[in-house]
């Protein structure tokens, strides 16, 4: 029998580098992996070796890495490329130890700078910062320039001391400062660094003679790099690659050529930038496997090894890819978070055991972006490997869980992974709760995925699950359980306005696990994400779609939406013309459809359906029923407060680490 899988299996040679198996942990952006001196901290050193411990044959660091990171703030904001090199190195040292064990092999990436990508950077020219358009970037100097890749290559000299076999060159990606340098349309310099493309790469060019000069032929030489742009302008960001104002695929495919006859060892590519966010980290709507065929064109034009990343997190798609010749290895950053033994697991034979990154970006990118810590929605382990790591408990305990939603079932599976006799009963005839409404959209099938992996976790452990059972708090007394964790989530709300009992009215929830509408007009009343994504739904099946929202804006009420699923999920409803009716609270139901209030007065709209998506409530909890019945009690996930299916995970993995 074919093993599917093998060709992810094999070794591949980087220069003078051989990682064993095609699989590379992504680059990511985890300030929890460093300490105060840029060192690799506690948690940096068992977050990486446990994707060494995991499989993966070559990691990543992320640029932002106080170890790594040339331009922390301001492009000159010392010549040292480290706060204290020997603290790093002596970090750095132990890292490579541990690692060594496994086989894995790392590159730290070293980057140039922020750009215009960071308020207060300096750029290659006077051009508008991506937070801040109103405000122009001051360009760097001919001086400046030469000092930050003196200060690249020093640090690469200082990563060779340390042991490393190579360094990523962060990065002509995501419209940072190199990739701003390479585009015709952010760099207007007259001098050597600008004009044609020959001088938009000098930048690149230099970096990596100087980088080679310094720590010889066989210290390899990576550069991330983004094949297309995919943005109409500033800001702008293009759906289809129409209006290509940035990188095309075919200056793409002329940088590769030119990277690889300037020294670069390989080149791990994906394609987009911060101006178009949902390529350069792709959310739940894009299909996995989109950058596929442009490294597909690149592998034809160069003969360096060609590394893949962006929503690769399909194995069997991977494979394919590979042994096809399409591209040489896949680099999973978000799906690294969630599951660090990803490889080990397709080794094994158990991809269905892998714990599927969601496309949510709450946990990771988006977290950085809102003030919060960086780790992944449904890996609350992640970045925190040694600081919050589950242990075995110190006693054994019955415990038993009510409710077998997203937050039931983590609680279940903490608890028995922790060595607890548990009981999960669920009231109705399946688990996922509100997983399978939200897994009902095709663009959100990796919930559903969740949905099978946490049944499966739950299976192994050995969790006693009773379906279509509903406790009474007396009826959980009987049972005399140590603890007991209620889990019993929340349900649609529903707004007390005139004709809301019509039958032509659904709350989301019963719309997207009954069956279809049959009629062609559908009013969706909430334009939070899950009213955009239902109204999303109902437009691709065909139907014509219009959104209630009583704020000025759509997508604002509620937990933020990571900037990039906001800003796709907006162009895709623009394409599929669903019509945004905002700044209009629902007055009451009619035989027509709605009558909403508005700005200007009252505004009648038809509708054969209104599917309700104002917001969810916690259901009644049992806890004060339970007081003084001499067990421990908890609430997690939307039984407590109403989130996501992040803070569902985290509030319920909280809980379970220490029952």
């Amino acid at each position: 029998m074919t093993f599917i899988h093998a060709p992810l299996l094999q070794p591949l040679r980087i220069g003078a580098m051989t990682i064993q198996n095609r699989f590379c942990a992504g680059p990511l952006t985890l300030p929890s992996l460093q300490g105060p001196f840029g060192e690799f901290s506690p948690d940096g050193l068992a977050y990486f070796e446990a994707r060494a411990k995991g499989g993966f044959g070559l990691l990543f660091t992320g640029a932002f890495h106080p170890d790594t990171l040339v331009d922390p703030v301001h492009p000159l904001d010392s010549k040292q490329p480290l706060k204290a090199p020997k603290t790093f190195q002596r970090s750095a040292v132990e890292l490579l130890e541990r690692l060594d064990a496994y086989g894995t092999k790392m590159l730290p990436q070293v980057s140039m700078g922020y750009g215009r990508n960071a308020l207060g950077c300096f750029c290659p020219s006077e051009i508008p910062y991506y937070h801040d358009p109103a405000r122009k970037a001051p360009a760097l100097t001919r001086e400046q320039i030469q000092q930050k890749i003196d200060q690249m290559i020093a640090t690469a000299v200082l990563l060779r001391q340390c042991g490393f076999p190579g360094i990523e060159v962060h990065a002509m990606h995501w419209g940072y400062l190199l990739d701003q340098f390479a585009l015709s349309f952010m760099n207007h310099r007259t001098d050597e660094y600008g004009g044609a493309l020959e001088n938009r790469l000098r930048c690149a060019r230099e970096i990596v003679e100087g980088v080679k000069a310094a720590c010889g032929a066989d210290f390899v030489v990576s550069m991330r790099l983004a094949l297309k742009s995919y943005i109409k302008g500033y800001n702008k960001p293009s759906l289809h690659g129409e209006e290509e104002v940035g990188r095309t695929l075919e200056e793409g495919l002329e940088i590769a050529r030119r990277l690889e006859a300037y020294g670069y060892d390989c080149l791990s590519v994906d394609f987009g930038q911060y101006d178009s966010f949902y390529y350069a980290a792709p959310p739940c709507y894009m299909e996995k496997g989109r950058v596929i065929p442009l490294a597909a064109a690149v592998k034809q034009v160069v003969k360096i090894p060609i590394l893949c990343g962006g929503r690769m997190n399909d194995p069997d798609l991977a494979a394919q890819a590979i042994a096809q010749g399409k591209l040489d290895a896949v680099v999973l950053g978000r799906p690294s978070l969630a599951d660090p033994a990803y490889p080990q697991k397709v080794a094994t034979g158990r991809p269905e055991d892998i714990r599927p990154c969601i496309g949510c970006n709450q946990g990771c990118i988006g977290a950085l972006k809102v003030g919060r810590r960086a780790g992944c929605a449904v890996n609350p382990q992640a970045a925190r490997e040694a600081s919050f790591a589950l242990t075995p408990a110190p006693r054994k305990k019955s415990v038993l869980v009510v409710g077998g939603g997203v937050a039931g079932m983590e609680a279940a599976r903490c608890a028995a992974l922790r060595g607890h006799d548990v009981t999960l009963c669920e009231g109705s005839d399946r688990l996922g709760g509100n997983l399978i409404p939200a897994g009902a959209h095709p663009f959100k099938e990796e919930l559903n995925e969740l949905n099978r992996w946490y049944q499966g976790q739950l299976a192994q452990l050995g969790v006693t699950v009773e379906l279509g059972v509903r406790l009474t708090a007396r009826e959980i007394q009987d049972r005399s359980p140590d603890a007991v964790v209620l889990a019993v989530g929340a349900a649609p709300a529903v707004p007390p306005v005139p004709g809301i009992d019509s039958p032509k009215v659904i709350d989301c929830v019963t719309a997207l696990t009954g069956p279809d509408l049959p009629g062609q007009r559908v009013l969706v009343v909430g334009g939070g994400l899950v009213g955009c994504e239902t109204a999303l739904g109902y437009a691709q099946a065909g139907k014509q779609v219009t959104i209630l929202e009583a704020l000025p804006d759509i997508l604002s009420a509620g937990i933020p939406v990571p900037e990039m699923n906001d800003s796709m999920l907006r162009d895709l409803l623009d394409e599929a013309g669903v019509v945004r009716r905002t700044g209009r609270r629902l007055s009451r139901v009619t035989e027509d459809g709605a009558v909403a209030d508005g700005p200007d007065g009252e505004e009648k709209l038809s509708a054969d359906h209104i599917v309700l998506a104002v917001g969810f409530a916690p259901r009644t909890s049992l806890a004060p029923e339970l007081a003084g019945a001499g067990m421990e009690v908890y609430q997690v996930g939307d039984g407590s407060r109403v989130g996501s299916v992040m803070t569902a995970i985290g509030s319920a993995y909280t809980v379970g680490r220490m029952l």
